[in-house]
């Protein structure tokens, strides 16, 4: 059942003071200390201190997970330009992109917990790795090539520059955090409309080479000087004191039931956006432009979406969020893009497949509250949301890096070409349908959820 007002204020007040309120048990004397001590810090869910965070996290965000939204564009010109032209295993670079950025993130939250004192330079040493990434993959001439840097190294890279603004968030934010959640969020969408247009031009105009050079300079000069605001609030001695490694909520009938149904979603959410521009200019002989014009729709519906939704999960329970994002996700899919027959409904498709599928992630704040909550009424102790998060990005990876191999068959042999209507008979209508039927599922648990199974 969702909780009432004052029962998840006093839950988000023991995940920030979680140590010190221990303490107080303890020793009554305590008390003034930690008085003073939250007298000195700077608000929470508020103040000029807060929003400079949530700034500098959104363009962080922006730009790490931007790139990965983008890569539809590189798709499309790896498909089409030497040395890249013809080979196999393309769409791989993109989905190990996103798989490791997510796969990678518990275990560098796990580090950040580890080591508090270092956490707050792993932004700026993360933003490093991932332009120097992106300056080594001007080099390559083979898709193997560039599934090592542009795919594991950028975001090895970018996982240490995003974790310690997940890290962070729950300290600044505790009423409004499903809000923070959905601003920051909303950013790889943003990154994903203006990036295209920046990345297409630059290869278009310079070549490959030229171009993930100037990219790189670009994303280190304009992301590196806002690793100065990603910094904690509460003082050090307050972060030694978390518990991130209590993870018996991982065998609880709750969050693998959420799992399953995030890993269902990932597996299918990823492919439009990579094969879209691919596929308007195949099946509409749409420009350079207005094919890339497909994924900067989608990018643009997401970023509204992930906003909206992360204001609905501080309102409403969870699973409403999630019906809600996988009806309409499957709809625009199956019936949308799945009976187009034109440029003009592609794009429709575009903006309802990124509203209501796009806003997936802002569902978490949602799960990681009610995981959190439920495992400590159900006796596995203390449990770190932050770890929760990081369990859900493993899934999310785990769904990204299966799509990618799996595209190349579903789309092998265009099946159904010219036999079907619409998008079902372009050749990809085995990918529309695999597409559709995931989001359709990503919704299980609000069935599960009116049988009292959740």
């Amino acid at each position: 059942m969702a909780q009432g007002p004052v029962e998840l204020d006093n839950f988000n007040a023991r995940i920030l003071n979680d140590v010190s309120v221990q303490q107080n048990a303890q020793n009554d004397s305590f008390e003034p200390q930690v008085l003073r001590t939250e007298f000195s810090l700077p608000p929470v869910d508020t103040g000029k201190e807060a929003w400079l965070f949530l700034g500098a996290c959104w363009a962080i965000e922006a730009l790490v997970y931007g790139f990965g939204f983008s890569f539809g564009v590189f798709q499309d010109f790896y498909s089409n330009h030497e040395p890249f032209a013809g080979s196999s295993h393309i769409a791989v670079i993109g989905t190990t992109t996103m798989g490791v950025l997510y796969m990678g993130t518990p275990f560098v939250l796990a580090l950040c917990r580890l080591y508090p004192r270092w956490a707050r330079w792993f932004t700026f040493m993360g933003l490093f790795v991932a332009s120097l990434s992106m300056a080594l993959s001007s080099f390559c001439d083979t898709v193997p090539q560039l599934i090592g840097t542009q795919g594991i190294l950028f975001s090895i890279g970018g996982c240490f520059a995003y974790c310690p603004c997940v890290l962070y968030i729950e300290e600044w934010f505790a009423k409004r955090k499903g809000m923070a959640y959905g601003i920051m969020w909303s950013a790889a969408g943003f990154g994903g409309v203006v990036l295209p247009l920046l990345l297409e031009s630059l290869l278009n105009d310079l070549g490959f080479q030229t171009a993930t050079r100037i990219w790189a300079g670009v994303l280190f000069a304009t992301s590196a000087p806002l690793a100065f605001f990603i910094k904690p609030r509460l003082p050090y001695s307050s972060n030694t004191r978390a518990k991130p490694f209590n993870l018996r909520f991982v065998t609880s009938k709750l969050f693998a039931l959420h799992q399953v149904a995030n890993i269902i979603q990932a597996t299918g959410f990823f492919l439009p956006g990579i094969y879209l521009p691919t596929y308007a200019r195949k099946a509409y002989g749409a420009s350079t432009f207005l094919s890339a014009l497909t994924v900067i729709l989608v990018n643009i519906a997401a970023t509204i979406g992930l906003a909206i939704m992360g204001s609905l999960t501080d309102k409403v329970h969870v699973t409403t969020c999630i019906i809600t994002s996988a009806m309409g996700a499957a709809t625009s899919v199956l019936l949308i893009w799945g009976l187009s027959a034109s440029l003009p409904v592609l794009y429709v498709f575009c903006i309802f497949y990124g509203l209501f599928a796009g806003c997936w992630p802002s569902i978490w704040p949602g799960i990681m509250k009610e995981v959190a909550q439920r495992g400590e009424s159900d006796g596995y102790g203390y449990v770190d949301p932050l770890m929760v998060y990081g369990h859900l990005c493993i899934g999310r990876g785990v769904g990204n890096v299966i799509s990618g191999p799996l595209s190349d068959a579903l789309i092998k042999g265009m099946p159904w070409q010219g036999q079907a209507m619409g998008g079902y008979g372009s050749g990809y209508g085995s990918l529309i349908i695999f597409s559709g039927l995931t989001c359709l599922l990503s919704g299980m648990n609000f069935l599960w959820k009116c049988l009292d199974l959740l």
